[in-house]
Formats: C-alpha cells, sequence, structure tokens
C-alpha cells in the first residue's frame, strides 16, 4: 500500500535550517507529482511546495519562495525539503503528500519548531 515517511524535523533557532525527507513506497515514485504541505494546530494544512515527477518544476507558497527548496530523488523515492532561514512563524507539523487518481495519501508528519 501506499506509505509515506517524513523525518528530519526538530527545534531549531531562528535562521538556522533543516532538511526533511519523505520517503515513499508502495506506488511508481515517478510517475506523480509530490507536495509538502504544512499544518499549525487548529489550522488548515497550507501548501508549501511542489514538485513535478521528473523534477524539472517547482512551485512554492509566497511565505516560503526563496528559503525553501524542494527537491527529489527518484531512484531512492524520496522527496526532501530544504529550509533555510527559518523564522518562529514557520513552526508546523510538515506533511508530504501525493494524490494518485482520486485519493491523496499523507505521511504522519514531522514537527519543526522556530524559537530561540
Amino acid at each position: 500500500q501506499v506509505q509515506l515517511v517524513e523525518s528530519g524535523g526538530g527545534l531549531v533557532q531562528p535562521g538556522g535550517s533543516l532538511r526533511l525527507s519523505c520517503a515513499a513506497s508502495g506506488f511508481r515514485f515517478d510517475y506523480y507529482d509530490m507536495n509538502w504541505y504544512r499544518q499549525v494546530s487548529g489550522d488548515e494544512r497550507e501548501s508549501v511546495a511542489w514538485i513535478a515527477n521528473s523534477g524539472g518544476h517547482t512551485k512554492y507558497a509566497d511565505s516560503v519562495k526563496d528559503r525553501f527548496t524542494i527537491s527529489r530523488d527518484n531512484a531512492k523515492k524520496t522527496v526532501f525539503l530544504q529550509m533555510n532561514n527559518l523564522q518562529p512563524e514557520d513552526t508546523a507539523a510538515y506533511y508530504c503528500r501525493v494524490v494518485i487518481g482520486t485519493m491523496a495519501y499523507w505521511g504522519q508528519g514531522t514537527q519543526v519548531t522556530v524559537s530561540s
């Protein structure tokens, strides 16, 4: 079955960096676009970044543009989110997502906390 497992979250000071990973299994990873979302408790999930199945195209939310970079390794079936110059407002649970047909699949999330 489809599985997405995020890792790499943690506590970081403002201005710091983290690299999130999302390991995928159970589907043809190189066929599908991938997304990173984030959610602050009680709020809706916000789309942060998107990458095409080939890795050749990416899109970002305005709030993270020029600070975050999404990438993927199709051979390793993994999508990454490099986050630089983190700010307290980036504190959230981060999720990867894939849409296959009419179904959206999510990982369990990884918590990112930005605090001094």
